[in-house]
C-alpha cells in the first residue's frame, strides 16, 4: 500500500528529511503573522454534554462556560472545560428543524457563526468524537486569513467579528480540521474574570455547576498537538507556506521506530515556538502497519492524533487521573518494563532523584532529556470507540529564559519531544494493537 495524497497541491521539492542526529535547528523568525498562543481547540461530536463531562472529571477540567438551549443557543450546544490556558471546547448540533424555526422563543443566539449543522453531523458520522477545530490567538485574525489564502491554503469561513468584540476566521489545516484564528479588539480580560466574553468569546455564559472532585489537578496548557497525514513533504511545506512557521524538529524511523512499525514527523513551530505543530506520517514495509496507518483509516483520513497537555506537576495530575480511570476518567497505556526504569538512573540520575525514579515507575511515567532539559511524559488509550484520538501529558523541566520585559518563561520544546520514549509508546500500542481485530489492525505492512 502507497502513500495517498491529501489534496494538499503545494510542491514539496524543498522537503528534505534528514532525521533527529542531522538536523540543525534554527529559528529565521519567518511567521506571516504575529501567532500569540493556543487559544482553544474545539471538539464536535453528537452529545456535547456528556463528552464535555466525561473530559471534566478525566482531566480536572471543570465547564466553566456554555452557549445551549439555556443561554438562547437554538443551533449548537457548546460547552468550554478549562484548566489554566488549556481550554477545550465540545460542540454538537440541535435538531436543525427547531434552529431553522428560532426554537421556541426569540432568534436563535449562535454563539459559533462558523457553525455548520450539516458539517458537524457528517463530522461526527465519518470521524467519531474528533478535533475539528485548533484554534490560535493571533494579532489580527483578518489579516491571518487573508494572508494564508494568499498564500495559497483554502478558505473555510471568513473573518467574522463577534459584538464588535472578537474576529474569528477560519482556513483548512488538513482533512476536516481547520485552523482558527481568533483576535480581540483590546486585549484579553484575566482569564479570571467571571464573564467568558470578555477572554473566551461573546455570546457564552458562565456556569454555576459545583463540583465534589478536585477541579484542578494541574493540567496548564496545550503545549502542542500531533496531526497525522500520508505524506509529510507536501503537508509540512503547506503549512509552512501559509503560515511562515520553521522547522523546529524531525525525526524519522530509524530515530523513532521500532522492529514492528514506525513514523516520520516533523515539528513546526511559530517564532517564540509557543505554539508547536507535530505531523506525522505511516512508514511502510515493517512487519506491522505502522500506527499512523492504523489513525488514518479508521479516522477516515487525516486528523488529529493527540494532544500534549502540559501538567505544572505531573506527579500529582497522575495520581488523580489514575484514580478516575476506571470510573469515567481516561486509561493509560500499558507501562514500560522494569529495566526501562533501572536504566533510568544511567539517564538521568544525575537530575531524578532516586525517589522520583521510583514514583516515575509507579505511575508509569517515561522520561527523556536533551542538552537543555527534561521531559516527562505518559500517553493514554485512545478516548474513544476508535483507536484515533488519545492524549499526552507531560511536563518540561528546565530552559528557563528572560523575555523582553525581564520574566521567566520556559523556552518552547524544552526536554524535546520523547525521542528515546516513542519507540517504548510503540511498542505499548503494538500490544494493545494485538487486543483489537486483528482482521482490521494486524494485518501485514504490504497488505
Amino acid at each position: 500500500m502507497g502513500k495517498q495524497n491529501d489534496g494538499i497541491t503545494t510542491s514539496s521539492d524543498d522537503f528534505k528529511l534528514v532525521g533527529d542526529s542531522n538536523f540543525v535547528r534554527s529559528n529565521p523568525r519567518s511567521d506571516r503573522f504575529p501567532v500569540r498562543r493556543f487559544h482553544h481547540v474545539e471538539f464536535w461530536c453528537t452529545d456535547a454534554t456528556n463528552a464535555s463531562r466525561r473530559f471534566s472529571w478525566g482531566l480536572g477540567m471543570p465547564v466553566v462556560a456554555k452557549s445551549d438551549l439555556s443561554t438562547g443557543n437554538a443551533t449548537h450546544a457548546s460547552y468550554l472545560c478549562r484548566s489554566g490556558d488549556l481550554c477545550f471546547l465540545f460542540t454538537a448540533p440541535y435538531s436543525p428543524s427547531i434552529s431553522a424555526s428560532g426554537g421556541l422563543g426569540p432568534p436563535s443566539m449562535t454563539s459559533l457563526p462558523t457553525f455548520s449543522y450539516s458539517a458537524c453531523v457528517a463530522f461526527a458520522a465519518k470521524h467519531g468524537l474528533a478535533i475539528r477545530a485548533i484554534a490560535v490567538e493571533v494579532e489580527d485574525a483578518d489579516a491571518a486569513f487573508h494572508i494564508s489564502i494568499t498564500q495559497g491554503t483554502k478558505p473555510v469561513s471568513p473573518p467574522v467579528i463577534l459584538d464588535g468584540a472578537v474576529t474569528i476566521a477560519e482556513v483548512h489545516l488538513y482533512g476536516d480540521v481547520v485552523l482558527r484564528y481568533v483576535s480581540y479588539k483590546t486585549p484579553a480580560s484575566n482569564c479570571n474574570n467571571s464573564s467568558p466574553d470578555s477572554w473566551f468569546l461573546p455570546r457564552f455564559e458562565p456556569t454555576d455547576e459545583v463540583s465534589s472532585f478536585p477541579l484542578d489537578i494541574g493540567i496548564r496548557r496545550l503545549d502542542h498537538a500531533v496531526v497525522c497525514v500520508h505524506e509529510l513533504g507536501p503537508a509540512v511545506s503547506y503549512v509552512k507556506r501559509f503560515t511562515g512557521f520553521h522547522e523546529f524538529a524531525e525525526f524519522t524511523k530509524d530515530d523513532v521506530g521500532t522492529d514492528e512499525s514506525g513514523l516520520n514527523s516533523v515539528v513546526l513551530a511559530n517564532n517564540d515556538k509557543k505554539v508547536l505543530l507535530t505531523i506525522c506520517e505511516p512508514v511502510f514495509g515493517t512487519k506491522r502497519r505502522s500506527q499512523i496507518q492504523t489513525y488514518l483509516e479508521h479516522n477516515e483520513g487525516p486528523g488529529v492524533q493527540h494532544l500534549a497537555l502540559m501538567s505544572e506537576d505531573i506527579f500529582r495530575t497522575l495520581r488523580e487521573m489514575r484514580k478516575r480511570s476506571g470510573v469515567g476518567g481516561f486509561e493509560f497505556m500499558p507501562p514500560p518494563p522494569p529495566t526501562y526504569y533501572r536504566n533510568l538512573k544511567g539517564r538521568a540520575g544525575d537530575v531524578l532523584t532516586d525517589e522520583q525514579i521510583k514514583e516515575c515507575e509507579e505511575l508509569g511515567i517515561l522520561v527523556d532529556r536533551d542538552h537543555e532539559g527534561i521531559l516527562f511524559q505518559i500517553f493514554t488509550k485512545p478516548v474513544g470507540d476508535r483507536p484515533t484520538l488519545f492524549l499526552e501529558i507531560i511536563q518540561r523541566v528546565g530552559c528557563m529564559l528572560k523575555d523582553d520585559h525581564g520574566e521567566l518563561n520556559q523556552e518552547g520544546g524544552c526536554g524535546g519531544f520523547g525521542k528515546g520514549n516513542i519507540a517504548e509508546l510503540f511498542k505499548s500500542l503494538e500490544e494493545y494493537e494485538k487486543t483489537l481485530d486483528a482482521r482490521h489492525v494486524a494485518r501485514p505492512a504490504s497488505a
